[in-house]
């Protein structure tokens, strides 16, 4: 693997330097010396806000890409990037001079800019960045078919980085949240942990600035000790090797520190200062072979203390973007130590994910599809919920989980097994009704672990539970559950809206319904159950309609459908009959503040909760309703009596329930 001399990328300014250095990272050929000059014509007499030379930028690119992928298209697309936009050349002028390969990403390079620029806001406006980069994220893996557009794009990025010194810090910071929130994790999906690792540090300098120093300042300080004793756990560690039948060529021991922005992290996650990090330092061996992965894993176990529950097979069980290594956390000399061991073959694809297809595997020029990547955006998803991935899905340590046929979901950490159903299947996850994890009946809302095998058994319908939103933790479970839980107000909102109108003009539901088309308000149906005005405009227009009909002119005559308010403690209740009482029925007992329904009975108006069990009976019953509404916020304290069996799993029944 090709290593990026980062330091040198970030000094160099100069043509001349840029094009020496894109000539040491990948072999001259006539096209990309074509697609060389071609640029430099193109940007002749364009600069940089820093005032160096505008072709020093898509040549170091085109270097950075290089030594990531190998992949002459790439590096062609690289230097070509800006060319469509900047000049009046055609993707098809680049398709004729080099061929539909470069073609197809210089287009997806551009539709990346035009993407950006709908989606993003304005550099001068004071709304907040994370909303539209979210959506600007959410957008560009929706869009993009060649993951190799992403990978050139992120060296892009990488650059822009590099030399942000040269903007003004407000412009220093909207680049480094918009890099942060958009770009980084898209890196780390692709598996490029190298490349991941410097957008997150060099985001987290601009937008951290105090948490950064006292980051340097304590590594500063320890600098010594941290390098002792890295040193004296790496010799300990190639002695073992030497003395149980590794050569000196078999292996390879790398040591670090964990970087920046992920120390800031997990001290966040945690709510821990540095000194607490367990895995603050860090160890990596290569080996030749998977075999001799587990070889040294046993060595290391039995030659050090390990911690319990900090071991992680990701040889066995790979992660979805292919990274695969044994992790390990043990004591050495009053010290901890995370362990990771590999392949050369492992390094490789943990450090360029998806770019070692290229680098590392002959005749594979084709496009590569981002279906697997489609987890980062979901249908329908408010960006409140694009956010909750952010925060869930993408920042927070994997699992492993298994179907009974053995096959392998990755979940994010304090998942449930619900979580797991809407992984396998929306439709599975909809209808989920139990579970039995590792072969024992368990809660839909029990926290899976890594390894755990889990059966979702299933409803033969839908089963929507609104109170269960907040209780899953990926953003698939929560966007499922939260259109399934809109669509059934909304439809009990439908309902209820038709049986109000019906109470009030005594007639059946099929002739109201007609009412609806001829005054066509079939849409607003939904909305009459919380809007009073609506429900008084629907009622006067039904009247007007009525009266355009002679034969109701006597029905019109003795009834009356003026709606008039009834006023009781913190409730309003509307209706054209005598309203005596409101009481709240047994079933459900509505807090101040739920959505609710009213019932007509007896003269008086029966309260429930919008989503209980017997009001959604009544409601489809198309029994009398009145409109109900809470007439002011008031606050109450309520007193919760639990009568339950004596019996193991009883509490956490309740719990879950």
């Amino acid at each position: 693997m090709n290593t990026i001399d980062i330091e040198k990328v970030t000094r160099i300014n100069d043509v001349e330097d840029a094009v020496t250095y894109l000539y040491e990272s990948i072999p001259s050929s006539e096209a990309i010396e074509n697609a060389l000059q071609f640029a430099r014509k193109a940007h002749a007499n364009q600069t940089r806000k820093s005032g160096e030379p505008y072709i020093v930028h898509p040549v170091l690119v085109a270097s950075i890409v290089a030594n990531i992928t190998g992949d002459e298209a790439m590096v062609i697309a690289a230097l070509l990037h800006d060319v469509v936009e900047d000049t009046h050349i055609t993707i098809q002028d680049v398709e004729r001079d080099y061929g539909s390969d470069v073609a197809h990403l210089v287009e997806g390079l551009t539709k990346i800019d035009a993407i950006r620029d709908a989606q993003l806001i304005p550099s001068h406006s004071d709304e907040k960045l994370v909303v539209s980069a979210l959506s600007f994220r959410k957008m560009l893996v929706a869009s993009i078919e060649d993951v190799r557009v992403l990978v050139v794009k992120l060296c892009d990025r990488l650059h822009n980085m590099l030399t942000l010194g040269a903007l003004s810090p407000a412009k220093q910071h909207r680049i480094a949240e918009e890099t942060l929130v958009v770009y980084a994790p898209i890196t780390q999906r692709l598996g490029i942990s190298f490349l991941k690792n410097l957008l997150e540090d060099l985001s987290f300098s601009y937008l951290f600035l105090e948490e950064k120093r006292a980051i340097d300042m304590y590594l500063e300080e320890n600098y010594r000790s941290i390098n002792a004793r890295l040193n004296a756990f790496c010799e300990k560690l190639t002695k073992m090797m030497l003395e149980n039948g590794f050569n000196e060529d078999d292996f390879e021991i790398l040591s670090r520190v964990k970087h920046h922005y992920s120390i800031y992290l997990k001290m966040q996650r945690k709510g821990i200062s540095i000194d607490e990090i367990l895995d603050l330092l860090a160890v990596r061996i290569l080996v030749k072979k998977p075999l001799d992965c587990y070889r040294v894993f046993g060595m290391v176990h039995l030659n050090f203390q390990p911690l319990s529950s900090r071991f992680k097979d990701y040889i066995a069980i790979p992660k979805e973007n292919g990274y695969q290594t044994l992790h390990t956390t043990v004591f050495h000399e009053s010290a901890i130590f995370e362990v990771q061991i590999r392949t050369y073959d492992m390094h490789k694809t943990a450090e360029l994910g998806v770019a070692a297809h290229w680098k590392y595997k002959s005749g594979n020029n084709n496009p590569i599809s981002l279906d697997w990547l489609h987890n980062l955006q979901y249908q329908n998803e408010s960006v409140e919920a694009f956010y909750e991935l952010i925060k869930n899905d993408l920042y927070s340590d994997d699992i492993s989980v298994f179907s009974p046929k053995g096959k392998s979901f990755t979940l994010p950490r304090g998942a449930v097994a619900l979580d797991f159903a809407y992984a396998i299947h929306t439709e599975i996850g909809d209808s989920a009704e139990g579970c039995l994890i590792n072969k024992e009946k368990a809660s839909l809302l029990t926290e899976l672990h890594n390894g755990d095998m889990v059966k979702i058994i299933a409803s033969p319908k839908k089963i929507t539970r609104c109170s269960w939103i907040d209780a899953v933790k990926t953003s698939r479970a929560k966007s499922s559950m939260r259109a399934n839980c809109n669509q059934r107000i909304r439809m009990i909102d439908t309902e209820s809206g038709i049986n109000i109108i019906t109470t009030i003009f005594h007639l059946n539901q099929s002739r109201i319904n007609e009412l609806f088309s001829q005054t066509h308000l079939e849409e607003q149906r939904h909305r009459i159950p919380s809007e009073l005005d609506l429900l008084k405009e629907t009622v006067n227009r039904f009247t007007q309609e009525i009266r355009t009909n002679n034969r109701f002119r006597a029905f019109l005559a003795r009834n009356r459908f003026k709606v008039k308010p009834y006023v009781f403690a913190a409730l309003e209740v509307y209706a054209n009959t005598n309203i005596g009482d409101v009481v709240f029925d047994y079933c459900c007992h509505p807090k101040t503040g739920d959505e609710i329904v009213g019932f007509l009975q007896d003269g008086k108006a029966h309260v429930h909760h919008k989503m209980c069990k017997n009001a959604a009976a009544m409601i489809d019953r198309h029994e009398p309703m009145v409109f109900v509404r809470w007439k002011a916020q008031h606050y109450y304290r309520y007193h919760l009596i639990i009568s339950m069996q004596s019996a193991q799993g009883s509490l956490a029944d309740l719990l879950t329930f």
